[in-house]
């Protein structure tokens, strides 16, 4: 990992994405701080990420390493930490039945992937496929059944959902800005972990392998 990345690149990546993920647009820009369950979920995926080999946290602090570099390895740590968090945030539901039925698959699945001990390929590709198909959920399917105008999707799942009470499915309606936002701190948030540094594959060799840039 070069002195750039880790100094400025990813620590600004993760602040960015820790703002992102909090913003919504409503009448009015706000932004949410994240529930308790967020922080659960942010630290399981830290562990599996550790688990994976997709991050070895021992690049970043190290006995080994001077004392400002440590300074810079725990401010990559912390803004890691603080991005995964606002992640969940910003793709969970943000209130009612949908909000339970997420946070319990989710926190499900991780624990699944730690008993799993998935390689990094597979956890990054299921990490993705999850939290997009709960942002499909939040910003396509939700948004439709929430929309007062109402529209051709809101009528075509009111027909499918016929017979669910919708007021416990319907959420707090967001201009459509929220949605690209969500969608770009998710691209962040993946770029950032693709430039994490990663552990080695072979245990029998160093326990970390820094990607080359």
């Amino acid at each position: 990992m070069t002195r750039a990345l880790e100094v400025f690149y990813l620590p600004w990546l993760f602040l960015a994405v820790t703002f992102l993920g909090g913003l919504r647009v409503v009448d009015r820009v706000v932004f949410v701080p994240p529930p308790l369950f967020a922080l659960v979920l942010a630290t399981l995926l830290l562990i599996a990420l550790v688990r994976c080999r997709a991050f070895a946290p021992l690049t970043l602090m190290d006995a080994s390493r001077p004392a400002l570099a440590n300074l810079n390895g725990a401010v990559v740590l912390l803004t890691l930490f603080a991005a995964a968090v606002q992640v969940f945030n910003a793709v969970v539901p943000d209130a009612g039945l949908p909000r339970l039925v997420v946070a319990v698959f989710l926190f499900l699945l991780l624990l699944n992937t730690l008993a799993a001990s998935a390689d990094r390929t597979h956890v990054l590709r299921g990490l993705a496929v999850t939290l997009g198909s709960t942002f499909v959920l939040k910003f396509v399917v939700l948004a439709a059944l929430s929309d007062p105008a109402g529209g051709w999707l809101k009528r075509l799942l009111v027909a499918a959902l016929d017979g669910v009470t919708l007021g416990t499915l319907s959420q707090q309606p967001f201009a459509a800005a929220t949605g690209y936002l969500a969608f770009l701190t998710l691209l962040l948030f993946f770029a950032g972990l693709v430039l994490l540094p990663r552990g080695s594959r072979d245990p029998s060799v160093a326990l970390i392998e820094v990607p080359s840039l």
